[in-house]
């Protein structure tokens, strides 16, 4: 049994080919070097920004002649990527959920950015400034289009009827799986949540590295029940079309809960370009280009001149999706800390 949260990371790898230019890819990309006589800044990222980055990335060439090469994976691949190439870095950008942040700034894999945060909320950035709110999210699970979601209970994904139906992906290796668990631990405590998730392993498919792959299965009724982030399946809705729904299962007494989870962004340690990531970081802090956030990514920004912004047109919102449901904020430096130990009884409870 694995019990270290790097040997846990390392089973899954990514494979990088060179490319010029943006790419967006679910498990590899290119390294960032110059093309052409082009300078090409590296992105490791969590995936879900996907169509938001390539807005943005192609206005940032256009403006700056700096092409952006993204490698999107789960949020624990990135870092577990990031901390293998060391001898020889690739990465200029480290963007990825917590605690796998905040586990990268302990590896010491992150120098300060170096960029102006000062319009960024105290909450949302490290104060040794290496690493800021990049975009807000939050956990949520999605269901088949197929299954009335709107009641459902944590109770109830322990039916029968989800067996073989039901996924999450897995703690330690995605963000949004790590969320599973610390919310649990938040709603259950430590013990009961170990219990609750050795009784859903009946239904659980198996391991998955990122939570992005579970979108399309759902979709298409291969399986039922995922678990996901606001911003990435709201994307997924909205850019290919989706048909699952969004909810946040319910406990007992009826309240329903999530897990605030922002995409972090740091600058990658030994960063063959720094200088012109410095440049990408500060524009994608820009109030112009948050202010996008919203309607172009479905994700909430963290600049405090931009936190009472109504957003405009009549469709969902991430404000109105988790209007009514309590958010949890956990102690990331603690989850961290014990995150090795939750990891290791986590296995053991589920005997993966």
């Amino acid at each position: 049994m694995r019990t270290s949260t790097t040997r846990l990371l390392g089973k899954a790898a990514l494979a990088l080919a060179a490319v010029s230019a943006v790419s967006l890819t679910a498990a590899c990309g290119g390294t960032g070097s110059s093309s052409g006589g082009e300078q090409t800044v590296t992105v490791y990222s969590a995936d879900g920004l996907d169509g938001w980055y390539k807005t943005q990335f192609e206005k940032f060439k256009a403006q700056t002649g700096i092409a952006v090469n993204v490698v999107a994976a789960g949020s624990g691949e990135v870092v577990n990527r990031v901390e293998k190439e060391q001898s020889n870095p690739q990465a200029d950008v480290v963007v990825t959920l917590p605690p796998f942040i905040q586990k990268a700034d302990a590896a010491g894999l992150l120098q300060p950015i170096g960029v102006d945060t000062s319009a960024i909320a105290d909450s949302e950035k490290d104060p040794k400034g290496k690493y800021v709110s990049l975009a807000g999210n939050y956990l949520n699970f999605i269901a088949n289009s197929a299954v009335d979601s709107s009641a459902l209970t944590w109770d109830d994904l322990l039916k029968p009827e989800y067996k073989g139906k039901l996924q999450y992906s897995t703690p330690g290796q995605a963000g949004d799986g790590t969320a599973v668990l610390i919310l649990l631990q938040a709603l259950r405590g430590k013990d009961g949540a170990l219990e609750y998730l050795k009784a859903l392993q009946a239904n659980n498919v198996g391991p998955s590295s990122s939570t992005g792959k579970l979108q399309p299965k759902v979709d298409k009724g291969e399986l039922l029940i995922a678990n996901g982030d606001v911003q990435m399946n709201m994307e997924s809705i909205k850019s290919k079309g989706s048909k699952f729904g969004i909810f946040f299962p319910a406990s007992a007494d009826g309240k329903k809960h999530t897990v605030s989870l922002p995409y972090f962004m740091g600058l990658a340690k030994g960063a063959p370009h720094a200088e012109s990531a410095k440049k990408l970081m500060e524009y994608l802090l820009s109030k112009d280009v948050q202010a996008t956030l919203g309607p172009d990514a479905f994700a909430v920004s963290a600049r405090k001149d931009l936190a009472e912004v109504v957003p405009t047109g009549t469709g969902p919102t991430p404000a109105s999706l988790i209007k009514g449901v309590e958010v949890v904020h956990p102690d990331w430096s603690k989850v961290l800390t014990e995150l090795d130990a939750d990891l290791a009884a986590y296995q053991k409870a589920t005997g993966s």
